[in-house]
């Protein structure tokens, strides 16, 4: 199953995991995704470490959607490990948050996300931005991972 994860979305709000997944599905955006509850299983995932050390470190997903503000291992640090890591650097990341503060959007990009969004409060508008995101990404562009 590992090599089929397409999307690795990290959050912690089981709403937003829900609305997320429905997008994907509804708009038959990405077949598999993986989802981590906090930023240290994201690495466990990643990197194939701790309840995911049997899991072939190769299979990349094909994005990865961060939420900033999660438990364990912020977001921030979870982005600085990607991206200084050789192996995971140009997987491409989206950083999927409600803040707005912009000391989170200068650190997310000075560290090497591919993109920023905020999550917009409204159900149809999460939606609508959820169903982009993946259409972009997922369908239009080029990634060497």
């Amino acid at each position: 199953m590992d090599n089929h994860v397409e999307i690795l979305l990290v959050e912690d709000n089981p709403n937003d995991v829900e609305l997320t997944l429905h997008a994907f599905k509804r708009n038959n955006l990405a077949n598999t995704v993986h989802v981590a509850r906090d930023g240290a299983e994201a690495l466990d995932y990643i990197f194939a470490e701790g309840e995911y050390s049997g899991r072939d470190v190769n299979h990349k997903p094909r994005l990865i959607l961060l939420d900033l503000k999660l438990p364990k291992v912020d977001g921030l640090q979870v982005l600085r490990r990607l991206k200084s890591d050789s192996r995971t650097q140009s997987i491409p990341v989206v950083v999927l948050t409600t803040s707005r503060e912009e000391r989170d959007l200068i650190e997310s990009y000075s560290l090497g996300v591919n993109s920023y969004i905020v999550k917009p409060v409204d159900f149809d508008q999460f939606s609508e931005a959820t169903r982009v995101i993946g259409l972009y990404w997922m369908l239009l562009n080029e990634s060497p991972v």
